[in-house]
């Protein structure tokens, strides 16, 4: 059997832009996505700490050391320039390495989005 378990978290950054003229998508700051274990293309969670929004949709890489948290496309509707949100992805694995499994969590400066 397998179980679908918490992989990736990056909690309470600030989003920095949101791009409604674009096809779709959350623009990252690579290096938090190299801390986080998430890959470009992978789907994620946006979570909305200011107004409660959950939605899906996928990990594109934004300049490493930049800090950029953009939604874009139809996400941008759900957040605001400086909303703070936790990002999560998921993975599938069988119930006895869930069970051992360490999921990737990232804790950045939410004023700056970067690592300290």
């Amino acid at each position: 059997m397998q179980i679908e378990v918490l992989k990736s978290k990056i909690h309470r950054v600030s989003v920095t832009g949101a791009e409604l003229d674009y096809i779709g998508s959350i623009t990252i700051d690579e290096e938090l996505l190299d801390a986080a274990n998430i890959i470009e293309g992978e789907k994620v969670q946006i979570v909305n700490v200011n107004n409660g929004e959950r939605l899906e949709t996928y990990a594109i890489a934004g300049p490493r050391h930049s800090g950029v948290i953009t939604l874009n496309g139809p996400a941008a509707r759900k957040v605001q320039k400086g909303d703070i949100v936790i990002i999560i992805s998921y993975a599938l694995m069988e119930l006895k390495d869930a069970k051992k499994y360490q999921p990737s969590l990232v804790f950045p400066n939410t004023e700056t989005n970067l690592l300290t």
